[in-house]
């Protein structure tokens, strides 16, 4: 039988009063699976769109926006059926999107685009050096709902509508692995407002609030198999499940002036001081999988399990969290029990969370995961092994070791890691910053490292 509400499994639809920007998997085992789970899940429905193929979209409209969330635990799976989504469309559907914007009832835009698709600077403002961006402003410029191929003028677009429409005030939520993401997510909005249009500018300071987010679940992508197990599991045809972990988190700082769901009721923490719970959550576990997505794809290894399940790899994990930990704002015992969990999670090979998916846009994820790390090693007068490992990984990964590379800057990066392995890294450690190449010893001990790597890719 085909999944679908005649089927006889998933709520009636909710109103929506949410909309999401990014419908990936992430989404549906994160933001759509606290909504389903809050106890006022009746009142709220998301509509959720697509970054940029429909396919997705497609399959979930014709699935009435249901689908198997399967959480796979080292000891079994266990399956459930999210209701949450009540309509799914595909990035082109640009009337919609502003429809939904122009509607009162909207009371908060949820975000899931990764780290590239902020469209920053290395300063954190809007990179309107890039030619999708500058293609962007000019269509706002002439008319500010126009359809935008950038998530920031998607948004714009849809912000201007809601002004137009005076449909009042509007949360949005940044959710990807960013640190101070609401500060980031305000400052590159505003940046784009103020090029297209100044009134809009001055509406976005009164009436949209920016949520600053933490998130974490692993969700890696499903696969043939994944869709044959939901079918025995739930005895219906669901082409799009998702495969998830047991563990979830979400903490969130900020306001919500058009309200929001109960998602506390699902666990979620609602915090005035949200730095120390990212810091923790990027350094040790977005670090520890860059870590392992570059130095483990070199060394052989296709999954996050598979690496740790090697001394070595494991080693170079361990020496990360103690260089990371130093620098936390938490108890240690808080943070041993974190770093055991992490572990554990890792370590549960039924999830083939595989590492060259992990691998992508790491110039967008080393300058949060690992440079604040490294700076403030050198601060201190240590020059840190495991951060100038990944960084000597990664660096490799740009050369052609390991993992494919899939950036959105590698069409810069791939030829400033190209040549002799001296020059290669102090070209990209300048890229990322000029100070790091102007450290002799830190450019030293990252070609140290990086030789040590070409070796091991020869293997």
């Amino acid at each position: 039988m085909a999944l679908g509400r005649s089927s006889g499994r998933g709520r009636t639809p909710a109103p929506v009063r949410l909309a999401h920007l990014g419908l990936g998997n992430f989404f549906r085992a994160h933001q759509a699976w606290y909504t389903e789970h809050a106890g006022d899940a009746d009142d709220w429905g998301y509509a959720a769109f697509t970054g940029r193929s429909p396919e997705v979209a497609v399959a979930l409209a014709a699935q009435d926006g249901l689908y198997t969330l399967i959480t796979r635990a080292a000891d079994g799976d266990r399956c459930e059926m999210v209701s949450s989504l009540s309509a799914a469309h595909p990035a082109a559907d640009h009337a919609a999107w502003l429809g939904y914007l122009r509607s009162p009832a909207l009371a908060a835009v949820t975000v899931t685009i990764t780290e590239a698709g902020y469209c920053r600077r290395p300063d954190g403002g809007l990179d309107t050096s890039r030619p999708e961006v500058a293609g962007d402003v000019a269509a706002l410029r002439a008319e500010p709902t126009a359809p935008a191929r950038t998530a920031p003028g998607r948004l714009i677009a849809g912000l201007s509508a809601r002004r137009r429409a005076d449909a009042g005030p509007l949360a949005i939520v940044p959710c990807d692995n960013l640190p101070s993401n609401g500060p980031l997510t305000r400052r590159v909005l505003a940046d784009l407002a103020e090029l297209v249009d100044d009134g809009l500018a001055a509406w976005l300071a009164e009436s949209v609030t920016v949520v600053t987010t933490m998130v974490d679940r692993i969700t890696p992508r499903a696969t043939a198999a994944d869709v044959r197990s939901a079918r025995e599991l739930t005895r219906l045809d669901d082409c799009c499940p998702v495969i998830t972990e047991p563990f979830s988190d979400w903490v969130l700082s900020g306001d919500f002036p058009a309200g929001r769901p109960r998602w506390e009721d699902a666990g979620a923490t609602f915090t005035a001081a949200i730095l120390p719970f990212e810091e923790r959550k990027i350094w040790l576990l977005n670090g520890a999988h860059s870590l392992l997505a570059y130095a483990g794809s070199i060394t052989g290894h296709a999954t996050v399990a598979d690496a740790v399940a090697s001394p070595t790899c494991l080693s170079w994990l361990a020496q990360w969290w103690d260089e990371a930990s130093v620098h936390l704002h938490q108890p240690a015992d808080e943070v041993a029990r974190y770093r055991a969990a992490l572990l554990e999670r890792f370590q549960n090979a039924r999830m083939r969370d595989r590492l060259d998916r992990i691998a992508a846009d790491g110039s967008q994820k080393l300058p949060v995961r690992i440079l604040p790390v490294l700076r403030a090693e050198r601060h201190a007068g240590r020059l840190p092994p495991a951060a100038t490992l990944v960084l000597a990984a990664w660096i490799c990964h740009l050369r052609g070791a390991g993992a494919p590379v899939n950036d959105a800057r590698a069409d810069e990066l791939v030829p400033l890691a190209s040549g002799p392995i001296a020059d290669a890294v102090r070209r990209v450690l300048g890229w990322l910053d000029t100070a790091l190449a102007d450290d002799q010893d830190l450019v030293t001990h990252v070609t140290e490292r990086c030789e040590m790597f070409s070796r091991w890719s020869f293997r």
